[in-house]
């Protein structure tokens, strides 16, 4: 006998709303559609064809391995009780690790110590919040995979992975997100600026100079395989992104749909700047480039999509747009900067991008822009406004604050682990595996090359 025979109708808990709850669940899958297949496409497009299959695998893997340390202790060292140790805000730099599998944490309502204040109770319940916050640390890794392709040794990158999530990534998560010291002061990442993107340039640009470069020859000749599969792949990253900037109100509500919007209006205006900026610099345009100005538009919007106009995304977009375009031309081609092997250019597209969208909070920010519905009133979540607002330069000096942390904690932890995890297995891949790719470390070649034209015998 079913439950339905008996009771055809169980309502929901008086928490719960239906829209909340179905928007928090499709935006989780937007976000998660942006790993996989999303980002495994595009970089099984741009790399080399033999590594095609190992880039794609090392998204598959680090997908799986931080949705098990995120229920088992991720998620409440991000989210949950703040362990406590020592005085003051520094005092609390972390939740107390547990597992998030009890039947009360998960159906239960979905609350964490959220640091926008007036905002009224969450309506959907912890399995949603879980979830969708879980898409979100499993990212961050698979974006510092674009900077160690082509010569990470895979067993180090399955030990890297679940230790970065865990004593990294759920640092940054807790300190902006889950009311810990830097919410407190006040900095903000509406949705992962400095918690995913900052971190990930950043921790990727150290693991590239701690795993050494590529092959000379992979150096000079890497070329991207599949240009339309990668235009493929980084499509569902740009629409996967409504999920990332509009789910983050935790309510299908107006600052939703602001973000949506906001996100589109400066991708488009980023990617614009760089297609410009290259028919300018190069005369042609340029298909991977044009690729790199979404990206770092898609990022530049992140750490403020809800607290600005769509006048203020615009100026996002402009400054996503050029900023790291000029960061990576000029100061990227710098010999001291070309010495690190950072594949995709991760500092420029994710750090650079994640940085200076947000330090545009402190520039752009509308404190009128955010609205929650609260049982009797609207109440403001944000009433700090940037510099062209009216807020001065407070917000813009909280912001530069929460950058330097994430930039030096996140440094020297990337450095510390990957240290470590050379005394176990060796960082870099064997001279046979980095010659061969796929074929050597996965024995297959996942695209076998083509005959040539002149031999191949008509149908009979």
């Amino acid at each position: 006998m079913f439950l339905a025979d008996v009771n055809p109708y169980i309502p929901a808990p008086p928490y719960l709303n239906s829209g909340d709850t179905a928007w928090q669940l499709t935006a989780a899958t937007f976000v998660g559609l942006q790993s996989i297949p999303g980002l495994a496409i595009l970089y099984g497009g741009l790399v080399k064809k033999k590594w095609a299959l190992n880039s794609s695998v090392m998204c598959f893997y680090a997908f799986s391995i931080v949705l098990v340390c995120w229920v088992l202790w991720g998620y409440n060292m991000s989210f949950g009780a703040p362990a406590i140790l020592g005085g003051g805000i520094l005092g609390q730099l972390i939740g107390i690790p547990h597992f998030a599998l009890d039947p009360n944490q998960i159906i239960g309502q979905g609350n964490i110590p959220l640091a926008a204040s007036g905002m009224p109770p969450l309506r959907f319940p912890g399995a949603a919040m879980m979830y969708f916050q879980f898409v979100f640390a499993a990212i961050t890794p698979i974006l510092i995979a674009g900077s160690v392709f082509a010569r990470m040794n895979f067993k180090a990158w399955m030990i890297f992975v679940p230790l970065w999530s865990s004593l990294v990534y759920t640092v940054g998560a807790f300190a902006l997100w889950g009311g810990g010291w830097l919410s407190q002061m006040g900095a903000l990442d509406y949705s992962g600026g400095y918690v995913i993107h900052l971190a990930a340039g950043i921790s990727g640009f150290v693991a590239a100079a701690v795993v050494g470069p590529r092959l000379l020859a992979d150096r000079q000749d890497f070329e991207p395989n599949n240009l339309i599969m990668a235009l493929a792949g980084a499509g569902i990253l740009w629409l996967g992104w409504n999920g990332f900037n509009g789910g983050d109100p935790y309510f299908a509500n107006a600052d939703a749909a602001a973000a949506v919007l906001n996100t589109n209006v400066t991708t488009a205006v980023a990617l614009l700047c760089w297609l410009v900026l290259d028919m300018w610099s190069t005369g042609k345009p340029n298909a991977v480039s044009m690729i790199n100005g979404m990206i770092a538009g898609l990022v530049g919007i992140t750490p403020c999509a809800g607290y600005v106009d769509t006048a203020g995304a615009i100026g996002v977009g402009l400054c996503a747009g050029i900023i790291p375009w000029l960061t990576l031309n000029l100061i990227g081609q710098r010999p001291f900067m070309k010495r690190v092997d950072d594949t995709f250019s991760v500092l420029h597209t994710h750090g650079v991008a994640g940085l200076v969208g947000g330090l545009c909070v402190g520039i752009f920010a509308n404190g009128n822009m955010i609205e929650y519905l609260s049982t009797d009133k609207k109440t403001s979540a944000v009433s700090a406004s940037g510099l062209l607002y009216g807020g001065g330069f407070t917000q813009l000096i909280h912001q530069a604050q929460a950058a330097a942390f994430i930039i030096v904690f996140d440094a020297i932890a990337t450095f510390i682990i990957l240290k470590v995890i050379s005394l176990i297995v060796p960082l870099r891949a064997s001279q046979p595996e980095m010659e061969d790719g796929d074929l050597a470390i996965h024995g297959i070649d996942p695209i076998p090359p083509y005959p040539p034209l002149d031999i191949v015998k008509p149908a009979t």
